[in-house]
């Protein structure tokens, strides 16, 4: 229930339907994180850092974060949109 384990969970996600379309995480071409908090996000960095090479390896493709007064869950710290 923190930031960088939504963080990885959805890494997680990412990767399941990649690899159902036959792709992989090298496939992605672009991110967008939506976050509640960059405070947050920046207090989380280091492990998200750990996440994201332990989920998706050395491939870092375009990358933007934008903080959002809330999101559609209301548990949820984080949502990722990706682009493959």
């Amino acid at each position: 229930d923190n930031l960088s384990g939504q963080f990885a969970q959805a890494l997680r996600n990412i990767v399941a339907i990649l690899k159902e379309g036959g792709a992989s995480p090298a496939h992605l071409v672009r991110l967008t994180c939506y976050v509640r908090s960059i405070d947050d996000y920046l207090r989380s960095t280091e492990e998200i850092g750990r996440h994201w090479r332990e989920i998706i390896g050395a491939h870092y493709p375009a990358m933007a974060l934008v903080e959002v007064a809330r999101l559609v869950e209301p548990d949820c710290l984080i949502e990722i949109e990706a682009t493959a």
